[in-house]
């Protein structure tokens, strides 16, 4: 169904984080209907108790029973939850967690039924989350299993000056080593090339692998995986279109800056790749979930329960995650439009030692 505007669903997240606060300061912002409509899934009430405790002017909510009610011109909020919620600030509570859940389920719904263009998710708390419905590490998985295309999903993580993907994501870190393999590193690679074409319009994307051991292995003298695992992953992705160079050391590839020279970073784990990301953008980076049929942005913090309703939560990450998710929505339609009308390739012929 074609739409004047960009619809982006945006999942409130942990009730009692700063996920209102990140939402409502962003969607303040009078430019913000002029570019998409936003269709917030969670609480009236609790929006109205976060605006409150927050004192956030010039923002006035459309209460919506479904997402065939959305008005265009307005900010809307589908109520996803029980009307008895009660928010309590900086606690992880089994309440919130079945709100967090409550919200994303409707979303996901609507998104897989084309109502919506995009998802942005507000952070959630990983653990009071889980249920019978919802026994993942993360959105990123939950997701895969709803919208895979038959590779895994990949994490990248997106700010002004790099981006980075991980082969391994939300698993203690004794199990990395044992979960790496050839084959894994070459669809994480391939996954991550196709996206900077796709999503971010890199004709020629040029990824940096990095190593998993204190530089980069020392040729096997510090570990073997970059030998045997690492290594043939890059000449085999190479055989496959992927123009990748690596291992680099991560210590000295992030410190020299040389990440500057690419477009795409593939880390083994992630702590390798978050640490010196966040370091860079704790408060402006987009996680985006690459490898999947719809399109997934959310900000790149965690719930921060410290900064609870205390009003000093930064919006500048959840608003790069929702205009980078209508930047990819654009991107994925002219890329469908040009695969569409490909040029016509004239036939030529032969003829008395011409081509004609």
């Amino acid at each position: 169904m074609e739409r004047e505007k960009i619809v982006i669903g945006i999942t409130q997240g942990d009730i009692n984080g700063i996920g209102y606060e990140v939402i409502l300061k962003t969607l303040a912002e009078s430019r913000v209907l002029d570019a998409f409509v936003p269709v917030i899934y969670g609480s009236p009430k609790v929006a109205a108790f976060h605006r409150k405790q927050l004192d956030i002017q010039g923002i006035n909510l459309n209460i919506i029973n479904t997402i065939d009610e959305l008005n265009p011109k307005r900010i809307n909020i589908i109520n996803c939850t029980d009307d008895e919620i009660k928010v309590e600030l900086g606690r992880s509570t089994e309440e919130a967690g079945k709100a967090a859940f409550a919200s994303l389920e409707r979303a996901t719904e609507d998104l897989k039924i084309g109502a919506l263009d995009a998802i942005v998710t507000a952070p959630i708390n990983k653990k009071n989350i889980q249920s019978k419905d919802f026994h993942f590490p993360g959105h990123t998985e939950y997701l895969e299993e709803k919208f895979g295309t038959g590779t895994s999903a990949l994490m990248l993580l997106i700010n002004d000056v790099m981006r980075v993907a991980v082969v391994t994501g939300h698993i203690p870190v004794n199990e990395v080593s044992k979960s790496l393999t050839s084959e894994l590193i070459v669809e994480k690679l391939l996954v991550l090339n196709n996206s900077l074409k796709q999503d971010f319009t890199i004709v020629c994307p040029r990824i940096a692998v990095l190593g998993l051991n204190p530089h980069a292995g020392d040729e096997g003298v510090i570990g073997d995986e970059e030998q045997k695992i690492i290594i043939p992953a890059i000449k085999e992705a190479g055989k496959q279109g992927v123009v990748c160079v690596g291992p680099y050391p991560a210590d000295g590839f992030f410190g020299s800056g040389h990440f500057n020279k690419f477009d795409g970073i593939l880390a083994m784990y992630h702590d390798q790749g978050l640490i010196p990301f966040k370091t860079v953008s704790m408060e402006s980076g987009v996680n985006f979930t690459a490898g999947l049929s719809v399109i997934r942005t959310s900000p790149a913090h965690g719930t921060a329960y410290d900064l609870a309703g205390k009003n000093v939560a930064s919006e500048d990450s959840f608003r790069q995650a929702i205009y980078m998710a209508c930047d990819i929505f654009q991107n994925r339609m002219t890329n469908k439009e040009i695969a569409a009308n490909p040029l016509k390739v004239e036939q030529r012929v032969e003829r008395g030692g011409r081509v004609e």
